[in-house]
């Protein structure tokens, strides 16, 4: 049977937790109605991590489907997402960090949209409602999220206040065209996925999610910095019209399909879950 949902769970080097990750998931997958599947995407590590997410598919997978795919070498967080959204089976797709900081109960904020034909990307949120952040992450990387949340907006137009977090969810057959065109690979790559897909009209939805920062993060000061770079080059691919193919193949699948909302037009901003209260800059940088 087809899977309703995949897991993509991008990892690099994370054989001291993959293990417990992969356990946790398969447990809430398992208990679900539906037919699920996980993929893992080795990214390169030098350590164990394929070994232990073999192993645990062994133990643990129960009748949900799991996969390995193997990158090598290391090609950077973007291109292993790609990679496994690529390779999913299910019409919906979600990609979750190996350190599940946000929980996995936190899945239907975003799925349910898209399975209900309301978004085409729902994306999980850490700004929208700080509340629901158990633990914080140091203050330096707070603030240095914030401002890169603000060049961001000004440099791409985007109206969300995070899009960094690592949970995101899409309609493939609509995302594909933008998966596949995407070429960033590595920090900036969330900013790239959201930016084109924005191009094209899809429909957007940014959703506040529980979050906890948890030890072991391979975000460093230098990849804050590349993100940076990669903001410019984005810019630069889209006036160059690297993704004018996608946008306009993205745009005639979503115009197929049966019963599906207008999309936005060009002047119009992607839904947000936040009041225009909440969501002003002083209550946000």
């Amino acid at each position: 049977m087809s899977p309703n949902l995949s897991l993509v769970i991008p990892a690099y080097n994370e054989a001291a937790r993959l293990g417990k990750t992969l356990q946790t998931a398969f447990e809430y997958l398992n208990a679900q109605t539906s037919e699920s599947e996980v993929i893992v995407v080795d990214d390169g590590s030098t350590d164990e991590t394929t070994q232990v997410a073999e192993q645990s598919f062994q133990n643990f997978s129960g009748r949900t489907s799991s996969r390995l795919i193997r990158v090598a070498p290391n090609r950077g967080k973007g291109y292993a997402v790609r990679a496994g959204l690529l390779a999913a089976r299910a019409p919906i797709a979600l990609f979750s960090d190996a350190d599940l900081s946000t929980p996995l109960s936190e899945m239907p904020k975003l799925v349910a949209p898209i399975r209900a034909g309301e978004y085409d990307l729902v994306f999980g949120s850490r700004a929208l409602d700080r509340t629901l952040i158990g633990v914080h992450q140091p203050w330096r990387r707070e603030q240095s999220g914030r401002v890169f949340n603000l060049v961001m907006r000004l440099a791409t137009g985007l109206p969300f206040w995070d899009t960094q977090c690592g949970f995101k969810a899409f309609r493939l057959d609509v995302c594909r065209p933008i998966i596949e065109s995407s070429k960033i690979d590595r920090f900036g790559f969330d900013v790239e996925l959201l930016y084109v897909a924005h191009l094209a009209g899809l429909r957007l939805h940014e959703r506040a999610v529980r979050w906890n920062d948890v030890a072991g993060s391979k975000v460093s000061f230098m990849n804050g910095l590349d993100g940076f770079f990669e903001l410019r080059q984005l810019r630069s691919e889209a006036r160059r019209g690297t993704y004018d193919e996608a946008i306009q193949a993205a745009r005639a699948v979503a115009e197929s399909q049966q019963g599906r909302a207008a999309l936005f037009t060009e002047h119009d901003a992607p839904e947000s879950d936040v009041s225009r209260e909440l969501a002003s800059a002083s209550r946000r940088i």
